[in-house]
């Protein structure tokens, strides 16, 4: 099947099953409020970005998408070239574009997928270069995106700054603490005062033998 053109009358459908077909970039569906579930699996699609636009267009319900077994789709079962890595960039791309999608091919989307996405996921987008003036264009393209990051990082770093400064002058001024150990009565250096006390040790001479070697001439 290379068409979808007899969907149009269809517009309450749910789930559309279209695996193992021959749909490739110039893919159309019609208008599917409805629809949740889709998957496009072994397909000929390798363009990932004009896909990802109409699909938020036409099925703005989605939540179950899988694009397995398709160029579009970079991982070991259709290139042994390419890596978790890849695939995970590829998944950061789908969630910026499509932000309802709750499954995309095998894995549930977690929240720090999510996140990520929002962050990241416009700059996940994978160029293939045909020749020179493709590679001038996707170094350009890199290097904004390097710009962009760097700028929006000090941006957030001159807020955090912002607020450290305006909450420290916000802050009243602790006044200076002298401490001691003197109650506060005895504080006053000009104040003297003398201690009379009784002593409640009694010497027995048990403590010292001195004594017994002085003579009574010598007292």
């Amino acid at each position: 099947m290379r068409s979808l053109e007899g969907l149009k009358t269809f517009s309450y459908l749910e789930e559309l099953i279209l695996d193992n077909n021959l749909l490739g970039n110039d893919l159309l569906l019609p208008r599917l409020p409805h629809l949740h579930t889709l998957t496009l699996n072994k397909n000929q699609i390798t363009e990932l970005d004009s896909l990802l636009d109409h699909l938020a267009e036409v099925v703005p319900s989605l939540q179950y998408l899988s694009l397995l077994g398709n160029i579009a789709c970079p991982n070991e079962l259709v290139c042994k070239e390419k890596d978790e890595d890849d695939y995970q960039r590829y998944r950061y791309f789908v969630l910026h574009k499509l932000t309802n999608l709750k499954f995309l091919d095998t894995r549930k989307v977690t929240t720090r997928e999510r996140e990520e996405a929002l962050i990241r996921g416009a700059f996940m987008k994978v160029v293939k270069p045909k020749d020179a003036k493709d590679w001038s264009h996707l170094i350009s393209l890199a290097l904004d995106n390097v710009f962009e990051l760097l700028k929006m990082r000090s941006d957030f770093n001159y807020s955090n700054k912002r607020f450290s400064q305006a909450s420290s002058a916000a802050a009243p001024a602790s006044p200076e603490m002298h401490y001691t150990p003197l109650p506060s009565g005895s504080r006053d250096l000009t104040n003297h005062r003398g201690v009379l006390g009784k002593c409640r040790y009694i010497y027995y001479g048990k403590h010292s033998e001195g004594n017994r070697f002085i003579q009574d001439d010598q007292l």
